[in-house]
């Protein structure tokens, strides 16, 4: 019976154009990675935004001090200086008093609502969220409402709604959207949230090291911390590394510490990572690395007025094709030119809006994004909408 489950659901996904697999690459991430076969592929579908995953040199030299791992949990031993100057510096770097620590993002997400939340508080968030911060919705045993995507009108609307007390609201969302590239209005949000006495939660994923001259969402929205309480960012996407962290108020992070199960029952992150990318920190607001991503993405809207590309002022470029197997033809179709560009299908975007998420960095050359574009329109061209 579990076979025949398994075997059924897999099937579908086949027929459907929607199984995934991992690939194993030979070489450090970077804008040319090379496949099992030799080739090389310049990589257009990585969140290295600022070309910083592939420098090692700061790991190799904390490895000599720290060795490979932690040995425990943050509360039992596993804490060391290095973590705890690591969030010093990652609380500074947003604007905020204090910042805890943990493994991934997704355990950040799960950690921070469940902790947050209690039954009969309501939970709000935009339509297109990241999973985590869904699933963290689900796992908490608060009311969840999500709101179309961007609609302030309509958090307006649901944020009214009576709440019997003592219970609370927090509004949850993404600063920049993985899929889509756009960016919610968190001065807006902010302001309806004060309104209500609703919390703010902000996963910035995708924004620290991009916006704010890379210092974040809050920068580049010039909001207090009082305006935005709860802010989550990730170590792994233009920071090159590995990780995630919570920054607030001292007394959110002291409560985090004491109730994010997330945090409390799992390893801690190895010292040596912690402190490698403490000295890769300063690298996120480089104003070299920052205006060379800019100048991409400006080079990129001036090369795609005829492409169907999504709206987005950030790395992320999504080229919308439609069905899920033109997406993977025409990805397949640039991996023979030379350029790596994944499919990204449902249930990660909606049925019938496949598309070709693009990236751009700051380490990749004018050249590489000129002849992107020419390979775009090539199998754009050889790999036509159906019928």
């Amino acid at each position: 019976m579990w076979s025949q489950r398994l075997r059924l659901a897999l099937d579908k996904r086949q027929e459907q154009h929607l199984m995934r697999h991992c690939t194993a690459y030979q070489s450090a991430q970077g804008i040319e990675l090379i496949e099992a076969q030799g080739r090389r592929l310049i990589n257009f579908s990585s969140n290295d935004y600022l070309g910083l995953a592939a420098d090692g040199a700061g790991l190799a030299t904390a490895a000599q001090r720290w060795g490979m791992g932690s040995g425990a949990s943050h509360l039992v031993c596993g804490h060391s200086q290095a973590h705890a100057d690591l969030e010093a510096a990652l609380a500074a770097l947003t604007g905020y008093p204090s910042a805890r620590l943990f493994s991934t993002g997704y355990m950040a997400n799960l950690g921070v609502i469940s902790a947050l939340l209690q039954r009969g508080d309501r939970l709000l968030q935009d339509k297109l969220n990241h999973a985590s911060l869904l699933d963290a919705g689900l796992l908490s045993r608060a009311t969840c409402q999500r709101y179309a995507h961007l609609d302030l009108a309509q958090l307006r609307q649901r944020l009214t709604q009576p709440l019997a007390a003592p219970h609370l609201q927090l509004v949850a969302t993404d600063s920049v959207f993985s899929m889509d590239g756009d960016q919610a209005d968190l001065a807006a949000l902010s302001q309806l949230c004060q309104a209500h006495e609703a919390w703010l939660m902000v996963d910035d994923a995708h924004g620290l090291g991009v916006l704010g001259q890379g210092r974040g969402a809050r920068a580049h929205w010039q909001l207090s911390p009082e305006h935005l309480p709860v802010y989550m960012g990730t170590l792994g996407k233009a920071l090159g590394g590995f990780g995630a962290f919570v920054a607030g108020d001292a007394e959110l992070i002291d409560y985090l510490t004491q109730f994010s199960r997330s945090l409390i029952y799992t390893t801690a992150l190895p010292p040596a990572l912690a402190e490698a990318m403490l000295m890769q920190l300063p690298e996120l607001i480089n104003p070299q690395r920052q205006a060379a991503l800019q100048a991409n993405i400006q080079l990129w809207h001036a090369l795609t007025p005829t492409l169907p590309v999504l709206p987005s002022a950030t790395p992320i470029q999504p080229l919308l094709v439609g069905s899920s197997a033109r997406a993977l033809a025409i990805s397949e179709h640039l991996r023979q030119q030379g350029f790596l560009v994944v499919a990204i299908r449902p249930p990660t975007v909606p049925a019938g809006q496949a598309r070709l998420r693009i990236t751009l960095t700051a380490a990749h050359q004018a050249e590489h994004i000129t002849q992107l574009v020419e390979a775009l329109h090539a199998a754009l061209d050889h790999n036509p909408p159906s019928a």
